[in-house]
């Protein structure tokens, strides 16, 4: 490994920058029109335009990213999160080509993509799964029967995704026709595969997923969990390590499951196994296996200081893990806030434009990984994120006193953003006594407005 393509822009297209610098590996970046004023452009010791604006004539154009990487002698591709990070096609073809992918094998992004057959594989190892359908469907008359078994209310989910796209909940039979309808067409538009599995919806539970790792000699570890619970329309606000619901035995038995399924796969490189957690029963269940490293790793690395970028690279050429499990987390806390450019008063909607003023915070326990500077204009075209504030403390209670301060320096000017969201979350005493679940800011911390 010399030469890196960075298949992939802002936030993580820099980190990943960095970690090669910290490697001695040459990178060569790609952008769009829309980005070349972007940092990730500047950063690399190469940058290559790869089409316009929209990511289907850009960043989701493999061929065109592997010409680039051909063209540039680059001899391997990061795809970091999103884009063709879980695009087994695109895995396959850098192999084809004679290009190291900085992930798992093409083989295992299709298994576990494939949210049926990730269902299956987990079950075969004893992990327990969501009761659910054993199979995907493209019709809702093909679904109803399987519905009606199942029982309602029932969470209908894209086969072939993620991130909230493709998912929609069905609360009783003379709706899921309808509802079926609606994400099988949400799941054809974001992923191209219109199948819809189906699973029983449970209204109050936490989102827990578990930081894993494996090496390609069959070595695998677990980093412990990072609870994702604050979310709107499935998509994640606030993560945090360690759950402050979990008790020890429940957050072993989790992470072993979670560790029984990434040594079963043969797992290589970063992944993350999520669960949905039943506080009422105190039961889990395996829901998806994201292939890839996800936005919120930081919060891992905080705890426990890890650097998981520069790890992936290390794993891809062959290196064995350089860290074990650590020790059970013991009080500290870390915490992440999304900080995205949207109008959280008017439900969250995304407001592109031009930052007129970027003051980050800075400090003992604050982290902020960012692509944007003061007048920087955000593209309409991609994800809103702006940021990622992340705080750690001694405790929970440090880190949020520690979160506080920190938002209330975060000057920005120019585009709303979740930062006023953030801290009246930091106020809520659910927020403050982890009783949030994934419909608490929908159900309870929004208003009957819409407003947060």
């Amino acid at each position: 490994m010399k030469r890196v393509l960075i298949a992939n822009r802002g936030e993580i297209a820099l980190r990943a920058i960095r970690a090669c610098r910290q490697l001695g590996l040459e990178s060569v970046a790609v952008y769009s029109t829309a980005d070349a004023n972007s940092p990730h452009a500047w950063a690399a010791d190469r940058a290559i335009c790869v089409g316009p604006p929209p990511s289907k004539e850009s960043y989701l154009r493999g061929e065109r990213l592997l010409e680039v990487a051909r063209q540039t002698g680059c001899d391997t591709v990061y795809p970091g999160y999103g884009f063709l990070s879980e695009n087994s096609e695109f895995a396959e073809a850098c192999d084809a080509a004679g290009l190291m992918f900085v992930g798992p094998t093409a083989e295992t992004i299709s298994a576990m993509g494939d949210k049926v057959r990730a269902r299956q594989a987990a079950a075969s190892f004893g992990i327990p799964v969501v009761p659910g359908s054993e199979e995907g469907f493209f019709r809702s008359e093909e679904a109803e029967a399987c519905a009606r078994r199942i029982g309602f209310p029932l969470l209908l989910k894209a086969s072939a995704g993620g991130g909230g796209r493709g998912m929609r909940v069905a609360s009783h039979a003379e709706e899921f026709s309808t509802v079926f309808k609606q994400a099988s067409a949400e799941a054809d538009a974001a992923f191209g595969n219109a199948e819809v599995y189906l699973e029983r919806f449970f209204p109050a539970v936490r989102h827990i997923e578990i930081q894993v790792f494996g090496d390609k000699s069959g070595g695998a570890v677990h980093l412990w969990e990072r609870d994702c619970s604050v979310q709107r329309r499935h998509q994640k606000l606030v993560e945090e390590s360690p759950s402050p619901l979990l008790n020890g035995s429940i957050r072993r038995d989790m992470a072993e499951a979670a560790l029984a399924l990434t040594v079963g796969l043969k797992y290589q490189n970063a992944g993350t196994v999520e669960f949905i957690y039943d506080p009422e029963t105190e039961r889990f269940f395996f829901i998806e296996m994201n292939t890839r490293i996800q936005v919120e790793h930081p919060v891992t690395e905080m705890l426990h200081g890890n650097d998981l970028v520069a790890e992936q690279f290390r794993v891809a050429q062959g290196e064995l893990l350089s860290f074990s499990t650590p020790v059970e987390p013991d009080g500290s806390s870390a915490i992440e806030f999304r900080i995205n450019a949207e109008d959280s008063a008017h439900e969250f909607r995304p407001i592109p434009g031009t930052l007129a003023k970027w003051r980050p915070p800075c400090g003992p326990g604050i982290r902020v990984d960012t692509h944007v500077y003061e007048t920087y204009r955000i593209p309409p075209f991609y994800d809103s994120m702006l940021a990622k504030l992340l705080v750690s403390g001694r405790s929970r209670a440090q880190a949020i006193e520690r979160a506080k301060w920190a938002l209330a320096q975060f000057e920005v000017a120019g585009v709303p953003t979740t930062i006023p969201f953030h801290c009246k979350l930091l106020e809520a005493s659910a927020f403050t006594q982890g009783r949030m679940h994934t419909k608490w800011v929908e159900n309870e911390f929004v208003t009957p407005e819409g407003a947060a």
